[in-house]
């Protein structure tokens, strides 16, 4: 994860709650998942709700998610079950959710 995400344009290492992460123009691309209803080994990316959807549907054995994250605009993944080009696709697509102008990074309830 840390080699794929430093060869994208801008991005960074650093923390979140104590949790290592990669970071882009100071927005959180993507942290290992340190919430307890998270599997073990699990990374958190940020990506559109559409596109988490999309990954939900295709992927339901690598891609999942927990009601602690159901109203943020990120996707779980078992990093034991992603391969390489997935993962590096998944950031692909966090780091231009993360350097968007304004993403939306919260979803209101309905």
């Amino acid at each position: 994860m840390r080699k794929i995400g430093l060869a994208l344009p801008g991005v960074e290492e650093g923390t979140t709650y104590g949790s290592p992460a990669l970071k882009a123009n100071g927005n959180l691309v993507a942290c290992i998942a340190i919430n307890k209803a998270v599997e073990p080994n699990t990374l958190v990316a940020w990506v559109g709700f559409e596109q988490r959807e999309d990954l939900l549907k295709q992927h339901p054995k690598i891609y999942y998610l927990t009601p602690h994250y159901e109203n943020h605009p990120v996707v779980l993944a078992r990093l034991s079950a992603t391969k390489t080009a997935a993962l590096r696709q998944l950031l692909e697509t966090a780091w231009r959710f993360a350097t968007t102008k304004k993403p939306v990074r919260k979803r209101t309830r309905r």
